[in-house]
């Protein structure tokens, strides 16, 4: 929900995003499938608020980061948690309808990003409410993308994230959903504070990476915990794999 890399593949594409959260915050349950409405969604669980920042069904993957154009003011008390809008959004068909209409009132900014597999191709849409208004944009589905939360990061981390990722592109041809896990484990100066798994001064760090592969007919989430002190390892048998 801090940082999340978007990366189109032949087949489909993945999906990749590192959770930053105070180290007092209860662990999340690991990804597994649910039933949400009338669909199958595979997603982690947030123990306090029930929701979840990504999550996965057979035609679209949703995962939020915290704010949207700059750093807020965190006014509670809120409505629900944005956790729980994730879930929301698969009540409805498109991106479009979810912001005609949604009830976004007393809800704290976030970042909505949004994949739709095609046959031919992929629909990426950002949507950014900033607690008073509604901002949805259609993005290019052939390209990478990356965020970055503005609420724990500036433009200048947000921009050095973007350039280590297209330096990682360059240098790897074909790049796989493991090579990208892995740079989500890795990617940095070896500063705690700017690389892509953080440990910051106020008690947040890295606690989590997820990933969304959607190369068949149903995605595959892999959730890797990070706990304090742990060595990230490339290695599968640290991580739970759920399919949707």
């Amino acid at each position: 929900m801090c940082v999340v890399s978007l990366l189109p593949l032949p087949n489909g594409f993945v999906l990749t995003t590192n959770r930053d959260e105070h180290i007092s915050r209860p662990r999340a349950v690991p990804a597994q499938p649910y039933i949400v409405g009338e669909r199958t969604v595979t997603y982690p669980k947030d123990p306090l608020g029930g929701g979840t920042w990504v999550a996965a069904s057979a035609d679209v993957t949703v995962c939020l980061l915290n704010g949207a154009f700059e750093k807020h003011v965190h006014q509670p008390p809120y409505r629900q948690s944005r956790g729980l809008v994730v879930l929301d959004f698969f009540d409805f068909g498109n991106p479009l309808q979810f912001a005609n209409g949604y009830n976004f009132d007393q809800i704290e900014p976030f970042t909505l990003v949004v994949v739709q597999r095609r046959p031919d191709n992929l629909l990426v849409h950002e949507l950014r409410w900033n607690g008073q208004q509604i901002y949805l944009r259609d993005m290019p589905g052939d390209l990478p993308h990356i965020w970055s939360s503005v609420t724990l990061y500036d433009a200048n981390t947000a921009a050095r994230r973007k350039t280590w990722f297209a330096d990682f592109l360059r240098q790897q041809p074909h790049v796989t959903p493991e090579d990208v896990f892995y740079f989500h484990q890795t990617a940095g100066i070896g500063d705690p504070e700017q690389d892509y798994v953080v440990r910051l001064p106020n008690g947040v760090q890295t606690v989590s990476i997820t990933q969304v592969v959607q190369t068949g007919s149903m995605p595959t989430m892999r959730y890797l915990p990070l706990v304090a002190d742990e060595i990230p390892l490339r290695t599968r048998s640290n991580t739970n794999q759920a399919t949707g």
